[in-house]
């Protein structure tokens, strides 16, 4: 189970990996983990540093890696 906060109602929960998903990319820009809050229904998106990263990949969540077309 992971904590995270709706930005939009201020909620706070806990969510288990399989409602999280978690993009990598080429820069800090491009990667994100993303869940719809449980208590208003809005799609979240914030920024995953390199711990976030760490944390979220162990702890089973879905990776998508994006690639650049350039």
């Amino acid at each position: 189970m992971f904590r995270a906060g709706c930005p939009d109602c201020r909620g706070r929960f806990e969510l288990a990996a399989g409602a999280l998903r978690l993009a990598i990319g080429a820069s800090s820009r491009t990667t994100f983990y993303s869940f719809t809050c449980p208590d208003c229904g809005v799609a979240v998106r914030k920024p995953a540093g390199e711990r976030i990263v760490e944390l979220l990949t162990g702890g089973g969540v879905r990776t998508l890696r994006l690639h650049s077309t350039v």
